[in-house]
């Protein structure tokens, strides 16, 4: 059975996404990028666009879930804040659209794509690279992060 997954990398400035098709144990990238808002913009807009833009592309992929990384502590308070409500803005966009979703944090995804969870960016990327068999690192690297929580969500599901 074809199953497309979508990864959530939230963020106020960029949030990553990247959609998989999970059949059987192949992994393919069907679309990566990043959602980018204007630094100069108040928040309530940059949070709207964030939700547009996000309504827009579960629409054009159409995925049967949805992974998104949990927020990890932040020492500065105002931008968890900030990245939280970004998070808050995807959760209601991937509600809304009926998708079930699945939580993940930062070590169980880089336990997913490199067997280690103290894993650099860079051995990530260049996990999510392999295992999608990409002809490159994916850029921005927020969408490489996306990728690597689709991939930890598709794992998840399987087993």
């Amino acid at each position: 059975m074809e199953k497309i997954v979508l990864g959530l990398d939230p963020g106020i400035a960029d949030t990553g996404y990247g959609f998989i098709r999970v059949k059987g144990s192949n992994l393919t990238c069907l679309a990566y990028g990043s959602i980018k808002t204007p630094a100069g913009e108040p928040l309530p807009a940059r949070l709207e666009q964030l939700y547009l833009e996000l309504r827009g592309l579960l629409k054009k992929y159409r995925p049967q879930s949805v992974v998104i990384e949990q927020l990890f502590f932040n020492k500065n308070v105002s931008t968890a804040l900030i990245v939280g409500q970004a998070r808050g803005v995807a959760l209601l966009a991937v509600n809304q659209a009926g998708l079930p979703i699945i939580d993940v944090t930062p070590t169980q995804v880089k336990q997913a794509v490199s067997a280690y969870g103290q894993a650099s960016k860079m051995q990530v990327q260049k996990m999510v690279k392999l295992i999608l068999n990409l002809q490159e690192i994916p850029r921005p690297d927020d969408a490489a992060d996306a990728l690597a929580i689709a991939i930890c969500g598709a794992n998840q599901r399987r087993y």
